[in-house]
Parts: structure tokens; sequence; C-alpha cells
């Protein structure tokens, strides 16, 4: 059954991301279609199961957008204005609706990186 994952992990402060909140939009053409809004729990991942499930995955663009600045901010961290990383919009294909696709961030207020994860 293919479904749709997140983890955000924040390397500055070597914790998940609790709190940081991710916007999901499924992407036709120069349309952004908000499909879902969502803040992450303790562990950094989202409450009530996958951001998309197997009923709702279907092949197409997509895009992931990480409220980075105002998560830091919510901590306490003192930032530029304008901050460096406000938000990580990160665009990306799901070309099979039965597969598995996880999205990590790994991120700080300097720097993320991602990968498909498992």
């Amino acid at each position: 059954m293919g479904h749709l994952s997140t983890h955000v992990l924040d390397t500055m402060n070597g914790c998940p991301a609790a709190g940081m909140v991710v916007t999901l939009q499924r992407l036709d053409g120069e349309r952004a279609d908000t499909l879902k809004r969502i803040v992450l729990n303790a562990d950094g991942r989202n409450d009530g199961g996958p951001l998309l499930d197997a009923a709702a995955m279907a092949a197409g663009r997509y895009r992931l957008v990480f409220e980075v600045a105002a998560y830091f901010r919510g901590r306490g961290v003192t930032l530029p204005e304008p901050p460096f990383i406000d938000s990580v919009p990160l665009d990306f294909g799901i070309a099979d609706a039965a597969g598995h696709y996880h999205v990590p961030l790994l991120v700080s207020p300097w720097a993320y990186s991602t990968y498909r994860g498992s």
C-alpha cells in the first residue's frame, strides 16, 4: 500500500523538529493546490497517519513546504532579518502510487538536506 510520510530533524539542537509547520501541495503546472497543513509532533512526524494514505496516493508532482525560520524563532533562536533560510519548499515526484515515499528533512538555520527515505 502506497503512502507519503515526512520526518524533520533539527540538526542545530540535535532533536526532532516538534512544532514545525509543514504544508503539502500538489503541483499542476504553475498551480500549487494545498492538500494538507500539519504541525509536527514530539517525534518530528505527522500525527494521525501518513500525509497521503493509499487511497489518496496519485502519481504526480508535489511540494512540501517546511516553515524553518518560524520553528527556530519559536525555540528562541535569534535569526537575522531576513533569515538565511525562511521556508524550505521541497518539490518531488511520485511515480508509483503504490510505493512508500518518505521525505525526511535535516535542518538548521543555515543548512538543510533531504533524501528519499525508507
